[in-house]
Formats: C-alpha cells, sequence, structure tokens
C-alpha cells in the first residue's frame, strides 16, 4: 500500500500552496488538482489547514479530497487514528462489529508493520508535521504580531504530533524542515528533548509568543497547552527516556491548575452539543484545547460523529444521542464497568442516568439496557455495557447545527489531567505512599464526579482514577504502559486481553508500534523497532 502524505494540500475555494513543498519524509504529490491554478503561499489559509488537520480529513469534508491516499477518509483523521491506537486494544473499549481494515488486530494485539491502522496514523502525524515545518519555512523572518502568534501555535501544533510519534513509535524519522532528502532516525530520549524545547520556548520563555491563559480565540493554542503537554511528557519521562521526572510534572501541572481554568462543574456538560458554551454548559472552562467540531462547517467520520455514532445504535434500548447516525463499535470491556462497579453483579441494566446515581458517580455514563456487563464471546454491540458517555444534545436543550453531524467539540486536553498528574507524581515522588497533594488533587476530580473521597490512596488507586475520568477519551493505553501494565509480565488483566477471552499477556515490544513497513523499504535511514 502506498501513501502519499500530502496527496495535495490545496483547497478547492483558497487553499494555495508553493509547488516545491515536499514531505520530509519523501514521496510526496503535490501536483495540483487543477493544472491552470497558480500556486502561490496563501498564509491564512495553510495556517487554517493545521487547525483543520486536528478535526478534518481533507478538503471537502467529510468525504471527497482526503489528505491521504489508500485509506478511507473517515477513518484517516488525526483524532479517529490516534484513538484507536490508544484504546481498542486496553481494558476499557472493545469493538467486535466492525470490519474496518486494520481494526481488529489492533484490538486484539496482532497487528504488523503493514496494519492500516498503524500506517495511516504514521502518515496522518508526518503529513501534518510536514504542513507545519512548510508554514514555519513560509513565514520566517516576519515580525509582525499575529505572525509571531501564529507560527508560536504552529510550533505547538508540530510538537503535539511529534510527542505522538514519539509516544506510539518510539524511534521515528525526525525533520524540521521541508526537504526531498530522506530524514535521519531520532533515538525516544532526544526527540523527548527536542519537544522539550520546544515547549519551554513558546511557553516558558520571557519572549513567548503564546498567548496568554485564557486570553486568546476559543479554539486557539495558549501557553497552558504547552504547560500541560509538557506535564504529561514528564510524567511519562521514564518510559521515554528511561529516567523519571516526576518533579517538573508535578511543577509543570501546577502551573496548569493555577492558570485560571477551572473544572466544569458538571462532568457529563464536556461531552454533549453546547461543550463551547451556553447559559448552561460551563464545559469551556476546563476545556484548554478543543478540537472544534460544527454540524454544517466542519464534517467529518473521524471527530466527534466517530465518538458519539460509535458508541451508539439504535434498537439496543438506548437514550437519543442528537444523530441519526448510530454504528454500533467500541463499547465498555467488563474491566470498564468494574471500575465504577467493583463487584460487577451490583451494576445495573438501567441508562446512563440511573446508572450514575447506581454507582455514586457522575462520570459512570453507561447504558446497561439489553446487555449484560460481561463481553462474553464479544460477538454483538451488545456484549458489554454501552459508552453514552458522548452526545450531540444540548444541555440548554436548544436547537444543534445538523441532525446527523454533531456540534460537540472534542475536549483533546483539559484540566482535568493536570490534577491526576499532581496527584500521580505526588504519590510516586514519594515511594508510592499517599501526599497530602495526592489527596487533595483526587478529592478536587471526586468531588466534581459527586464520588466518595477516602483519607488516602494508593497507585492502584490512580491508575483506576485515570480511567474513571478518561474512559474513552483516546488516552489509556499511555496510562497503562506507565503502570507496566500493557505490555510485558504483569498481574492486571482484563476480558479480551491480547485478543483471548480470559486475558493473556501482551508481549512488552507492543508497547510501541512498528514503524510502517513501506516506509521501512524506502528509506535505509530507518531501523525496525525490534520484534517487528
Amino acid at each position: 500500500m502506498k501513501f502519499r502524505y500530502i496527496k495535495s494540500i490545496l483547497s478547492a475555494a483558497s487553499l494555495l500552496l508553493a509547488v516545491s513543498v515536499t514531505s520530509c519524509i519523501g514521496d510526496l504529490d503535490a501536483t495540483p488538482i487543477d493544472p491552470n491554478i497558480v500556486m502561490t503561499f496563501d498564509q491564512a489559509s495553510v495556517f487554517n489547514k493545521i487547525y483543520g488537520t486536528l478535526g478534518l480529513t481533507g478538503q471537502k469534508g467529510p468525504d471527497g479530497s482526503g489528505d491521504l491516499d489508500d485509506i478511507d477518509e473517515g477513518t484517516s483523521s488525526f483524532y479517529r487514528m490516534t484513538w484507536c491506537a490508544n484504546q481498542l486494544m486496553t481494558d476499557e473499549a472493545i469493538v467486535n462489529s466492525w470490519n474496518d481494515a486494520g481494526v481488529a488486530t489492533i484490538a486484539d494485539c496482532s497487528w504488523s508493520s503493514s496494519n492500516e491502522i498503524v500506517t495511516g496514523l504514521y502518515y496522518r502525524l508526518t503529513f501534518d508535521i510536514t504542513l507545519c515545518n512548510y508554514f514555519l519555512e513560509q513565514t520566517e523572518g516576519l515580525t509582525d504580531d499575529e505572525t509571531t502568534r501564529q507560527r508560536a501555535e504552529v510550533r505547538f501544533i508540530r510538537a503535539l504530533n511529534n510527542y505522538y510519534l514519539m509516544d506510539m513509535f518510539g524511534n521515528p524519522p525526525y525533520c524540521d524542515k521541508v526537504s526531498t532528502e530522506k530524514p535521519q532516525q531520532i533515538q525516544r530520549a532526544d526527540l523527548f528533548a527536542k519537544i522539550e524545547e520546544e515547549l519551554k520556548e513558546i511557553g516558558d520563555d520571557a519572549t513567548a509568543t503564546l498567548a496568554q491563559p485564557l486570553q486568546t480565540t476559543y479554539g486557539r493554542v495558549d501557553r497552558v497547552a504547552a504547560w500541560l503537554l509538557l506535564a504529561r511528557m514528564y510524567l511519562n519521562a521514564e518510559v521515554y527516556t528511561g529516567t523519571p521526572q516526576w518533579g517538573k510534572a508535578k511543577e509543570y501541572a501546577q502551573k496548569v491548575i493555577g492558570s485560571g481554568y477551572k473544572l466544569a462543574p458538571v462532568y457529563k456538560h464536556l461531552f454533549m452539543a453546547d461543550n463551547d458554551g451556553s447559559n448552561v454548559n460551563k464545559a469551556r472552562q476546563e476545556v484548554i484545547l478543543p478540537i472544534l467540531q460544527d454540524g454544517v462547517r466542519t464534517k467529518s467520520w473521524g471527530g466527534s460523529l466517530f465518538l458519539i455514532a460509535g458508541t451508539h445504535k439504535s434498537d439496543t434500548g438506548m437514550n437519543p444521542w442528537g444523530s441519526k447516525q448510530g454504528w454500533g463499535g467500541p463499547h465498555c470491556r467488563q474491566a470498564m464497568v468494574a471500575k465504577f462497579f467493583p463487584n460487577v453483579n451490583d451494576a445495573p441494566s438501567v441508562l446512563e442516568d440511573q446508572m450514575v446515581v447506581a454507582a455514586k458517580d457522575d462520570r459512570a455514563l453507561m447504558c446497561g439496557v439489553q446487555r449484560s456487563t460481561s463481553t462474553g464471546d464479544n460477538m454483538s454491540f451488545t456484549d458489554g455495557f454501552a459508552c453514552a458517555k458522548f452526545s450531540n444534545i444540548r444541555a440548554d436543550n436548544g436547537l444543534t447545527s445538523d441532525t446527523d453531524n454533531p456540534d460537540m467539540d472534542i475536549p483533546l486536553l483539559r484540566m482535568a489531567e493536570a490534577y491526576l498528574i499532581v496527584a500521580e507524581a505526588s504519590i510516586r515522588a514519594n515511594n508510592g505512599v499517599s501526599t497530602q497533594e495526592t489527596i487533595d488533587a483526587m478529592h478536587e476530580i471526586r468531588k466534581r464526579a459527586n464520588a466518595a473521597e477516602s483519607a488516602s490512596y494508593t497507585l492502584t488507586d490512580i491508575r483506576d482514577e485515570w480511567a474513571r475520568e478518561f474512559w474513552f477519551e483516546g488516552r489509556r493505553r499511555i496510562d497503562l504502559i506507565r503502570f507496566g501494565d500493557f505490555g510485558g509480565k504483569s498481574d492486571y488483566n482484563w476480558d479480551w486481553k491480547g485478543g483471548e477471552k480470559q486475558g493473556t499477556e501482551i508481549k512488552e515490544f507492543r508497547n510501541i508500534y512498528p514503524i510502517p513497513a513501506n516506509d521501512i523499504n524506502a528509506n535505509t535511514n530507518l531501523k525496525q523497532n525490534p520484534e517487528y
């Protein structure tokens, strides 16, 4: 399968790029769709396109002119691919009814270097990085305030994509400029250092050019996004570099907590159609970086429609979810239900509004109607509880833009993460013994959920709290790896772990993904990750 990383970075309406643009990893097709088009750099359009790569898949939306060739366009989105690669093989989500290319082997941990999800994700991230590099080269030397701010935001988005490359692929190729030269491979710890330096420059330096906290347009990056991504990286630094950095993780998480962002009063409002703000929904005060979605203007099968339609299906006893789309895909493993009901037999077969009451936790937004907690033989969407967390319904009961495509913005970075980073980093720095900082941070999270508070917490408690707070938000694999509970020997088991009904060990080499076979064959500078 041949992916052309930049199929065409042209919009039929306005997005025009220079013909000399080439991918940092070669094999680029930048031929104009219309040979009569005069190709010039349109700064505003390319800048908008860079933000668009987070939530859209091409030039037309939801399909018809995708960024990547040889992959279903709806699958090719940044969010859908990172979500699948972080979620489907964990103790939270399971999928059994989709025949999308690559999904089955991702879910049962048998993927290879030719897996379509792995390959598409790799090329989505490198596409986005190439586009960022192009913008930065074309605007180099411009010092007006708007360009200076745009360049800082583009550097953040480049860092974000490099972060996912580092996390998922370990030692990927690296480039920070547009070139026809085949890039060199970079070691994971070295890439960590480069991302760290970039985020500090745009978020910390006296001359930092990212906006001050809460001083920019909703949907654009401010300094708090850089701080939170740094905190996340430091929390996982031992995985990435071999050296823990708990103190720095806590330091940057505390900067986020002191930034002026606040937890939304109502948890479920974070995942509703008016989470960009209404007279009822205050989710916007928590969301540091949303992926903007709109039922009319930003249609995609890989954004919030994927989350909402993917987790719902008609005629399976679920409450209305504000969209006519219901794909019956990812649903809950029994291990996820157990996070709210340690004795899973106590989990009732009720709708989500009754489920949260039974669980005594507002985050237990699951539907048990017409379902059992067990995933059984994993043959049906109703084998296991359904996720009812995401919806295209407004908290203020107003009308949405469209009855198919949702308005719900994806809360990619949100405040709650900072509290859990403080809780975990503090206890780890104290040799696994609960500290007052751990207790206070956990209480903030659990108080919002109307969940019971404890006098102390263990690392296992925190591992499970990450699941309760962020379940189905596309990050679980990262947390399980950090806790030593994904690849390699671990006492922590779950249903269908490793593709077997009773659960089995996932080999440690699967803590990172393989570099796609196409790129290994095309670039002699690259060495495949071990055991692939």
